[in-house]
């Protein structure tokens, strides 16, 4: 998975679709540790791609990391408090 954030099973950007559901399962009674978990690790490949990439943070990497991850109906002002 790191340094390039994809995923070892199939190959896509991490997290991934199965990866994500897995996620959502693991953390199914604690979203808001899911997502200061997420936080933590979008930080971290955020660092390790900016390397990679002659310093430059790849964009999108809220959405990838964070946005799916709210509860639904939750705006994104709410997503932790």
């Amino acid at each position: 998975m790191r340094p390039l954030w994809r995923c070892r099973a199939c190959g896509a950007e991490w997290p991934c679709q199965p990866a994500r559901l897995a996620l959502l399962v693991e953390y199914r009674d604690d979203r808001t540790a899911l997502l200061v978990y997420l936080g933590t690790l979008m930080q971290e490949a955020g660092d390790q791609l900016a390397q990679l990439n002659g310093h430059a943070r790849p964009p999108g990497l809220a959405d990838r990391f964070l946005t799916w991850a709210r509860a639904r109906g939750q705006a994104p002002d709410d997503a932790v408090s």
